[in-house]
């Protein structure tokens, strides 16, 4: 099979100028984006689909590879219905802001600016936790002067978590409830 050098070169030109003008500001040259991309990519499909062949219809004398594909047919059926409604949007997007602003070019929001040059820090969510602030107490943080196979006295290795003996004792025990000083203040 040969490629149409033509229709590669077309669609080249037409991809190009599509992103171009999708890159604009005005709506009404975003518009003019969209459709050169969608009549590009409709060559595209079309040029997939090979050479032109016998109508798919079923003929028991006529061998399999004479006949045309329907398939990339269908899809540039499909494809023009959804640019006729993404360019009936864009042109209904384009006469409400017409009508309100008496412009067509879109403007830069205080908001847009400040978010733009908002840093991707954020000391919130990069903040570290100290432990005693931590939600989950019986988990000790190992210092750095703490080796990985020495355990202490008081503490004991239960999975991945490092938990006071005393408390390890009274998870071990079935039935036992482990609360703390704080937790029970409020059922007094």
């Amino acid at each position: 099979m040969s490629v149409n050098l033509t229709l590669l070169t077309v669609m080249g030109a037409l991809y190009a100028c599509g992103i171009y003008l999708l890159l604009e500001r005005s709506l009404t040259r975003v518009l003019l984006g969209l459709m050169l991309l969608t009549n590009a990519t409709n060559l595209l499909i079309l040029t997939t689909g090979g050479y032109a062949g016998l109508a798919p219809f079923f003929n028991k004398d006529t061998a399999a590879g004479d006949y045309n594909d329907p398939l990339p047919q269908a899809l540039i059926l499909t494809s023009i219905v959804i640019s006729f409604a993404v360019t009936a949007f864009m042109l209904g997007m384009i006469y409400r802001t017409w009508v309100l602003a008496r412009q067509d070019e879109i403007q830069d929001d205080a908001e847009d600016r400040r978010v733009a040059e908002t840093p991707s820090f954020d000391a919130e969510d990069d903040a570290e936790i100290p432990v005693e602030t931590s939600e989950f107490p019986l988990v000790a943080r190992s210092g750095p002067d703490d080796e990985a196979g020495t355990d202490d006295e008081d503490t004991v290795q239960a999975g991945a978590r490092r938990i006071p003996a005393a408390d390890a004792a009274a998870e071990e025990q079935p039935g036992s409830r482990n609360t703390s000083p704080d937790q029970e203040g409020g059922s007094k």
